[in-house]
C-alpha cells in the first residue's frame, strides 16, 4: 500500500507506529487486535476486514486502532458492548470529542488518555493532520456491581 492510500481519508485506514504499540503492549499484554490485516496484524489472534471484527466476539486483552471513517463509532460501541461482556478493550482513536460516539461510550466511561503532539502513522515521515488518543475500556468489576446492589 502507498502511503497516500495508507493516510487518505478515502481509506481512513492508519497502521499504527510499531514503537507507540510496544508500550502499550508491555502494559496490557493484547491477545487479540480487532481490526487487521495480515500485514499489520499485532497479536497472533486477530480479525481482518473479510473476517469483519463488528460481528465476532471480542474477548480477552483486545487491542483496536479501526478505521478512522464515518464507521468509526460502529467501532467505538462494539469496544464499549465487549467491554460490558468482560473484555478489555484499548483503542486508538482520533480525538474527536465533539461527536456522538465520544459522548455516548467514552466521556465518563473509559479511560482516556490524550496523545501529545501527533502520531506518526505507518512509519510515514510526516505526523497526522489530527490528534490522538487511547481509550481503555475495562469490564465491571464485580465488588462495583455488588455494592451496588446493596445500595
Amino acid at each position: 500500500m502507498n502511503g497516500t492510500a495508507l493516510f487518505s481519508s478515502k481509506s481512513g485506514e492508519w497502521s499504527t507506529p510499531p514503537d507507540f504499540f510496544q508500550v502499550l503492549d508491555r502494559e496490557f499484554h493484547f491477545t487479540m487486535d480487532a481490526c487487521a490485516s495480515p500485514e499489520n496484524a499485532k497479536c497472533a489472534r486477530y480479525y481482518t476486514k473479510e473476517q469483519d471484527g463488528l460481528s465476532r466476539p471480542w474477548t480477552g486483552t483486545v487491542w483496536c486502532n479501526p478505521p478512522y471513517g464515518r464507521e468509526v463509532g460502529h467501532w467505538v460501541e462494539k469496544a464499549f458492548r465487549s467491554a460490558e461482556e468482560g473484555a478489555t478493550v484499548v483503542l486508538l482513536l482520533p480525538a474527536r470529542t465533539d461527536t456522538r460516539w465520544f459522548h455516548r461510550y467514552l466521556y465518563g466511561q473509559a479511560e482516556l488518555r490524550f496523545v501529545p503532539g501527533r502520531l506518526k502513522f505507518g512509519g510515514s515521515q510526516s505526523s497526522a493532520p489530527f490528534p490522538s488518543l487511547v481509550a481503555i475500556l475495562r469490564p465491571p468489576r464485580h465488588d462495583e456491581l455488588l455494592g451496588a446492589e446493596i445500595k
